[in-house]
């Protein structure tokens, strides 16, 4: 089954302060870093404001998608990368800025995904929920009905049944959304 990739990287960091995917990790990019992990064979595409970023999906071989109102919310990177995406049986949705999510953990969420495809699958650890999900095509329409800042979460909160879990470890799910998130990161390497 044709499986799609969505990397969200159109935020405006407005609690960074700056466009943080360009910021460095251990010598590299948050963005590159991202892109690293997108498993190999999906249909990605690289949803973002900034050219710089979209300049980096094309030399992945990702397809740039810009989102030139991203004060519209997240809803709207959702929606965007969904639109290329329309012949996919399921869509991985992956945010850019957990720097310590591995290229592993990404792959046993979407091989996790490919034996159960009716179900949500995302990263966990313990009872907290994170990123990256993949979602079925039967919700790409609940997908593409939200509005604001709101992504795929809320969509799991609405049919928690059909969430899969695959236990990843807490690190992973760290993202950097301030500048001191970013130092703790650093300070972990």
């Amino acid at each position: 089954m044709k499986i799609g990739c969505v990397v969200l990287a159109a935020g405006n960091a407005r609690r960074f302060g700056s466009n943080k995917l360009q910021v460095q990790v251990d010598g590299e990019s948050l963005i590159r870093r991202a892109l690293e992990t997108v498993p190999s064979g999906l249909v990605t595409v690289v949803v973002s404001q900034y050219p710089e970023i979209l300049s980096s999906a094309g030399e992945y071989g990702f397809e740039a998608v810009l989102n030139d109102q991203p004060d519209l919310g997240l809803s709207r990177s959702v929606r965007l990368g969904l639109e290329r995406l329309t012949d996919c049986g399921g869509v991985l949705f992956l945010v850019a800025d957990q720097p310590l999510l591995s290229a592993s953990a990404v792959r046993a969420v979407v091989r996790q995904w490919r034996e159960h495809p009716s179900c949500i699958v995302g990263a966990a650890c313990g009872t907290r929920r994170g990123n990256p999900n993949v979602f079925p095509r039967e919700f790409f329409p609940a997908l593409c009905a939200l509005e604001g800042d709101r992504g795929g979460s809320a969509v799991i909160r609405q049919y928690p049944e059909r969430y899969l879990a695959v236990d990843v470890p807490p690190e992973a799910l760290a993202d950097v959304d301030t500048p001191e998130a970013l130092r703790a990161i650093r300070d972990t390497l």
